[in-house]
């Protein structure tokens, strides 16, 4: 049996209605059913390697069970917190302590990969690549203004979902969106392409779209 549930391929976000996390195995099960897509396609978002996005999704619902006894549902919807494990997790990753602190757990975990964990994960890293590609775009940007609108332009957050998985207010991230989005324009103008106005718009211009929704 697959490790990777069949619905992997298939991109979804987090929603505010998803059941709170429990501690307790019952409670916690029925979460992580109801965010597994969300947290696997917050990370095939970030990364293009089968191995290293099982390995992460699997981090982070193990630090979401470590932490779901001191979840507070008047901090913020069960979404926006798991998004702030999550952003911890994967910088916790690149810093590149996670690779020596779980190096025999995901070794094990590999083992539990078979051709059809892996075709559904490049799957779906496949229907994620212009996310990536966004995602890379937003690299120049400094820290606060980059997390920012990767949550909201990537992965689908609202500001509010955005300023309870960052611990900020509301004003302060709509600020940072405001900041980013002229930061980007200045930095990319935006393009027109003047060939075929009727044809398919390029990959800037998509982007600037993107932009004027986080606005």
């Amino acid at each position: 049996m697959p490790l990777i549930p069949e619905r992997a391929a298939a991109a979804r976000r987090p929603t505010s209605r998803a059941a709170p996390p429990r501690p307790d195995a019952a409670g916690f099960a029925l979460f992580y059913e109801e965010n597994f897509d969300a947290v696997l396609g917050f990370v095939t978002r970030r990364t293009a390697c089968p191995q290293v996005a099982a390995d992460l999704t699997a981090d982070i619902f193990v630090a979401a069970l470590e932490a779901a006894g001191q979840y507070d549902a008047k901090r913020g919807a069960p979404a926006a917190w798991l998004y702030g494990i999550a952003r911890n997790v994967l910088s916790t990753h690149y810093r590149g302590s996670a690779r020596e602190q779980h190096a025999v757990a995901r070794l094990n975990g590999r083992r539990l990969l078979d051709e059809e964990d892996i075709a559904a994960l490049d799957e779906r890293i496949d229907a994620e690549r212009a996310a990536r590609e966004l995602t890379e775009r937003h690299a120049e940007l400094i820290e606060p203004l980059r997390a920012v609108l990767e949550l909201v332009a990537v992965d689908g957050l609202t500001p509010r979902e955005a300023a309870q998985a960052l611990g900020l207010n509301t004003t302060t991230v709509r600020v940072r969106l405001h900041r980013a989005r002229r930061a980007l324009r200045t930095a990319h103008p935006p393009v027109t392409d003047r060939t075929d106005p009727t044809g398919p718009a390029t990959s800037a211009a998509r982007a600037e779209r993107t932009l004027e929704v986080v606005s």
